[in-house]
């Protein structure tokens, strides 16, 4: 019964860590698999890879349930008269432009990344690099205006632009997130707009990563991966509730370059925790 409860302690932990690095500029993955080597989970290494993805569908959740006036095209004048959004049709068109990318290198290149890619290494070297990449990105645009402001005016070629640079956080450490947002500020999309069509392209992209890890490992589960697969989804899900309003609210006022500086600290300190082990 110890056992069983310290197992869950490390599954809730594992959920706020995702809650958190989900949409952080930080890399879920590579913060999932360094705490993995801390906190070990009591299962296979199959549903374990599995368990990793799949819980993303609590943060998925968060998003739809914050954004969900602004997401979904149907809306109602009254309790009888739904009227079409053309325009939040026309954001989703973009979201899927955007999705092509990643969609055609994950399917040739996943499984290979994950024999090869998922290692302290590689994810030390992405978290520091892509950190000073935040740095000297944001000092870049101090003296830039931003030429697409808002959500609505982000292009159908701005947002397969945006896919092109998502297709880096195949490799674990660079933060799916991140990605995004490094390649719209050299676009030069404003912060809040962005994040804003991270937020979007994480539904669909997150959804089929997910459905890919359950076709892989298969719908056989037993009681208690279940119970894991479950708790690990719901404190997911608030914790991300949380971290998306912050960071809404935070880069309204701030630029990203504090992330940068976490993200070569940790990736510093990965190095030599390896290297001395």
């Amino acid at each position: 019964m110890l056992l069983d409860f310290v197992e869950m302690l490390k599954v809730i932990f594992l959920g706020i860590v995702e809650g958190i690095t989900e949409w952080l500029p930080i890399s879920s993955t590579g913060h999932m698999l360094l705490v993995d080597e801390f906190i070990r989970l009591d299962m296979t290494d199959s549903f374990k890879e599995m368990f990793f993805v799949v819980i993303q569908l609590g943060a998925i959740l968060a998003v739809v349930l914050l954004f969900w006036k602004k997401m979904f095209p149907f809306q109602f004048k009254d309790k009888t008269q739904p009227v079409v959004r053309k325009d939040i049709f026309s954001l989703w068109f973009k979201v899927v432009a955007a999705c092509i990318p990643g969609a055609v290198v994950t399917l040739l290149f996943d499984d290979y990344v994950d024999a090869h890619f998922h290692t302290p290494l590689v994810i030390a070297a992405a978290l520091i690099f892509y950190g000073f990449a935040f740095i000297l990105i944001e000092n870049w645009n101090k003296t830039r205006e931003p030429k697409i402001k808002t959500l609505a005016d982000i292009s159908y070629q701005t947002a397969f632009m945006i896919g092109l640079f998502q297709v880096l956080s195949i490799i674990p450490g660079t933060s799916r997130s991140g990605a995004t947002i490094i390649g719209g500020l050299i676009i030069g999309v404003s912060r809040v707009a962005v994040a804003e069509f991270t937020f979007y392209l994480a539904v669909p992209v997150m959804l089929g990563m997910s459905l890919l890890k359950l076709l892989k490992f298969g719908f056989a589960f037993t009681g208690a991966e279940l119970v894991i697969l479950g708790v690990g989804t719901v404190v997911a899900f608030l914790v991300s509730i949380v971290v998306i309003r912050f960071l809404m609210s935070y880069i309204r006022k701030h630029d990203f370059k504090v992330f940068g500086w976490y993200r070569i600290v940790l990736g510093a300190l990965v190095l030599v925790y390896f290297a001395f082990r």
